[in-house]
């Protein structure tokens, strides 16, 4: 049977997937509606074509990478959010995140 932290860690990971997937669903509707709204035609796709011009597919893949990562990291962080204020803390793939371990100690002056 599994344990508590196991089932959590599942739940967790099924949830920040739905999550990330959703936001990057979300922004590529969004990138490809100002694309068109931008350029006047669709967004390229696949910027590696040799057809595509060369402005075009390093802007189009430039965007689009930045913008879906930061939608993914975004819902993510909500879904973490919803996940700590829903079981008290946060999900344990987050918990062991030791960010400020290195960090120099506060001055106190």
């Amino acid at each position: 049977m599994a344990s508590g932290s196991d089932s959590n860690s599942k739940v967790w990971t099924v949830f920040s997937l739905v999550a990330a997937l959703g936001g990057a669903a979300v922004a590529k509707k969004s990138l490809n509606t100002t694309w068109r709204a931008a350029t006047g035609k669709n967004p390229p796709a696949n910027p590696a074509d040799p057809d595509v011009d060369m402005w075009e597919a390093v802007a189009w893949a430039t965007v689009s990478g930045t913008f879906i990562a930061l939608a993914r990291m975004l819902a993510t962080r909500r879904a973490a959010s919803y996940y700590a204020r829903s079981t008290g803390h946060l999900p344990p793939p987050l918990i062991k995140d030791d960010q400020h371990k290195d960090a120099a100690p506060a001055p106190t002056t």
